[in-house]
């Protein structure tokens, strides 16, 4: 069979294969040595792009094809380091071995000779830093998109580091795109990569250049059309002679520290411009009360945090702009209401000192309308119809939301009224709107149940958040099959009965809050099934029981915040349970890295997310974490009837911030794994029946700042360090056998005998080895009780002499009664 009749393979006029074109075949393995490609000495385009290749390495051999000239091997999953060989082919005009992530290692030294004139490395994961060899690729015509009339360098989305010296780019006269961005790229922009005399787009965003940009010369003013230098440390004052650049279309130098003050007006000079972006920097923008109008194309201009005192007049504006971003300033009054017709996208005003809307206004056409963080009163505004993502949070509305709303914004998939004075019932239109993804009606005076239909809501509903209202009534038990539930927080309402047990569809669930309410139920078991649960909040509820299934089969890899207090629940905790875990476990210097929010995103194409918040009661207050950091871990088990011993597997917890056990019945010791905690900042074991010595580990956990073991029967002299004697006394009150600093009270040689503890937790009474162990005490062990416990016990209560010991003997008879206890 002829294979030049093959689909995908080019033949010459001879019959020799040159060309082999594969993408997309779903190939998948390595290539083997043996495989008969590399025998094809005439191969002058080679593309495997789109295939599965599965971490192999790129195969060396290629190289060995004398004639390749344009090799493709994007999105095709190699790994590992990129041959050096595959770098020195000669005769190779265009490489692509862009969006194979697993990519790895430094990049080799280019040749003298090369002949490279389409390079595509970007979003892999090449490191280290850029080698000084890369002013060879003057052949370079197109490092993006394979084309071949342009000259691009695109680099980008990499983790290459260090600086670029100024000499690597006085070779390449030729390039007109330059693109570095999103990689770890330091020290100061060289001055000759701006004199590039053909330079159209230069793109260094997201890296960690800082000082001064260099002055623009005359060679590249006349043609540069994109400067984007945002998410770098850039500094000193705004370049004016970047108003020079006539032909700029783009310019984007948020996220950095430029200071100084900013003149509106200069931008009229750039009669070209699209985009412009100046937010998060210590500018001042000053807006003259000449100003009238932005140059005519503009289609974005974002001046966040720029100390804007008023909204620039746009009223005669000629085109619509697609996005208006005027957030965290300080602008007072009303919103105009000409802005409605001026943007037909995206408008965001939030974070400002706003207090109503100018009559009449009519919202039409927006994408997103963001008014959050203003002094915005009364009824709140329709939503507008073609209005997609709308929050209203954290302002002053005092009416009701629209019987209707769900049937006016149809295409809604963001609605957030958080933290408002929005009374009456949850409108059941809103489950009219079938797109929304996200809603937040939190932190209102809401009353009535719990709309049915907004439970039913299947994969498209990832965040209902409802809590702190006046809801009443059950939870409906109506959790589709195809739930895509990832938050769902209605703490702080008057809600009763039972927790779904159609909640174990939502496998997806992250956050579950149903804190302060009136849910009376056994501790919800099934729950175990929900792996991606990363925090649950059942407290001040009346669940009652053990929470003893949680020592089988539970899986909750990713829990970092688990809050059961002030219920009702009993027996002891699962150590079994405890050891899966897994996210309390990691130490912070390896989460540190990965740092992020629990969050939900909106829309991938912006950075619109809807941020998870839970309340936990933290260093005695109750604190709102209104973002959930994936580094923060807390246990909260207080005020329970919780018994036995505190396991010590709590001591595998090293990235716990928070450990609160208080009021409950433990027994027992404070486990000295404790010690392990380093990331510990609060510990609270007041109200319990722990006995013994405070363990001294206790005294290496550095960043401590409340301690509490109050009210318990702990003895002997308070370990002796920095971090410890500096707590208050009423830490350590209640324990009458404890002694020394913060404490008034001294050691005496009696209450400084070292105390031994039981050999293990099941015999209570194993003999010890120590030498120091009263002979009195000693008696206790071989003593039945009854007429022998009064005469040999008796002494040792009553006696001050040996008052040590006698909390000793509590703590190792815990089944006495506690008013013999506290006698």
């Amino acid at each position: 069979m002829d294979c030049c009749t093959w689909r995908g393979v080019d033949c010459d006029i001879a019959g020799r294969v040159i060309g082999l074109h594969l993408s997309n075949e779903s190939i998948s393995g390595g290539i083997d040595n043996s495989t008969g490609l590399f025998g094809l000495q005439n191969l002058q385009s080679l593309n495997l792009a789109f295939n599965s290749f599965h971490k192999a390495q790129i195969p060396s051999r290629l190289a060995n094809l004398a004639n390749l000239s344009h090799l493709n091997l994007s999105y095709a999953g190699f790994g590992g380091k990129i041959p050096i060989a595959i770098l020195s082919m000669t005769r190779v005009v265009t490489l692509d071995l862009s969006f194979n992530y697993l990519l790895s290692g430094p990049l080799s030294d280019f040749p003298q000779n090369n002949s490279i004139q389409t390079l595509l490395l970007c979003v892999t994961n090449l490191s280290g830093k850029l080698p000084d060899s890369i002013g060879n690729l003057k052949m370079a015509q197109s490092l993006l998109f394979m084309s071949k009339s342009l000259n691009y360098l695109d680099l980008s989305q990499n983790v290459f580091t260090g600086g670029i010296s100024s000499t690597d780019w006085e070779l390449l006269q030729d390039l007109v795109y330059v693109d570095l961005g999103f990689n770890s790229l330091n020290g100061s922009i060289p001055s000759s990569l701006f004199a590039l005399p053909s330079l159209q787009h230069l793109r260094l965003l997201n890296n960690q250049f800082e000082g001064q940009i260099p002055e623009f010369l005359k060679a590249s003013s006349s043609v540069l059309e994109t400067l984007d230098l945002q998410g770098n440390r850039l500094e000193g004052h705004f370049p004016m002679t970047i108003f020079e650049l006539k032909n700029l279309q783009f310019l984007v130098l948020s996220s950095n520290k430029f200071n100084g003050t900013v003149q509106l007006d200069m931008i009229g000079r750039l009669g070209n411009l699209t985009e412009f972006d100046l937010s998060f920097n210590n500018l001042a923008v000053n807006v003259s009360t000449s100003f009238s109008s932005f140059p005519p194309q503009i289609s974005k201009l974002k001046l966040a945090s720029c100390k804007l005192v008023s909204i620039p007049n746009l009223k005669n504006q000629p085109n619509q702009i697609g996005e208006l971003d005027l957030s965290d300033n300080q602008i007072s009054g009303e919103i105009p209401n000409w802005i409605w017709e001026v943007v037909d996208g995206n408008l965001n005003l939030s974070q400002n000192s706003l207090v109503g809307f100018q009559e009449p206004y009519s919202v039409l056409n927006l994408n997103l309308l963001d008014l959050h963080s203003n002094r915005l009163s009364e009824k709140i505004p329709l939503s507008p119809p073609m209005a997609r993502f709308v929050d209203y949070s954290n302002n002053s509305f005092t009416s009701s939301i629209p019987d209707d709303i769900g049937n006016i914004a149809p295409s809604m998939k963001l609605f957030s009224v958080l933290n408002n004075k929005l009374t009456g019932i949850i409108p059941e239109s809103l489950c009219n709107a079938t797109f929304l993804q996200a809603l937040d009606l939190s932190s209102n005076n809401f009353s009535g149940r719990i709309p049915t239909c907004l439970i039913e809501r299947g994969e498209n509903l990832g965040v209902l958040k409802v809590g702190r209202n006046n809801l009443y009534g059950i939870i409906p038990d109506r959790f589709p099959g195809n739930c895509g539930l990832q938050t769902l927080s209605m703490n702080s309402n008057q809600l009763e009965g039972l927790v779904p047990k159609s909640l174990t569809n939502c496998t997806m669930l992250e956050v579950l809050d149903l804190g302060n309410n009136k849910i009376n139920d056994a501790f919800p078991c099934w729950l175990k099934n929900v792996s991606s649960l990363h925090v649950l909040v059942l407290r001040s509820n009346k669940f009652y029981g053990n929470i003893g299934c949680l020592e089988y089969d539970v899986f909750w890899p990713k829990l970092q915040i688990i809050d059961l207090a002030s219920n009702n629940f009993t027996g002891r905790i699962p150590r079994k349970g405890l050891t899966t875990w897994k996210a309390m476990m990691v130490d912070e210097q390896k989460v540190q890295p990965q740092l992020e929010h629990l969050q939900y995103e909106i829309l991938a194409t912006n950075p619109l997310y809807c941020q998870d918040t839970v309340m936990v009661t933290m260093k005695n207050q109750e604190v709102e974490l209104v973002k959930i950091l994936t580094l923060f871990t807390s246990i909260d088990l207080s005020s329970n009837n919780f018994q036995g011993p505190i396991p010590e597997e709590l001591g595998l917890f090293k990235s716990l911030i928070v450990l609160n056990l208080s009021h409950n019945a433990f027994t027992g010791s404070i486990p000295s794994s404790i010690g392990n905690l380093r990331q510990l900042e609060s510990m609270d074991l007041p109200m319990n029946n722990l006995c013994r010595h405070i363990p001294t580990q206790l005294a290496s956990l550095n960043f401590l700042s409340v301690l509490n073991l109050s009210y318990n029967h702990l003895v002997g002299r308070i370990p002796i360090s920095t971090q410890l004697q500096s707590f208050s006394p009423t830490s350590f009150e209640g324990n009458e056998g404890l002694c020394g600093h913060p404490l008034m009270k001294s050691c005496t040689n009696s209450n400084k005998l070292p105390i031994p503890a039981p050999s293990n937790e099941s015999d209570p009474f194993a003999p010890s080895s120590s030498n120091e162990f009263d002979w009195q005490f000693s008696i206790v062990i071989g003593v039945g009780f009854g007429t022998g416990f009064v005469a040999v016990v008796a002494p040792l209560i009553f006696s001050d002499k040996v008052n040590l010991r006698s909390y000793y003997f509590l703590c190792l008879v815990p089944s006495l009664p506690r008013s013999m206890k506290s006698t």
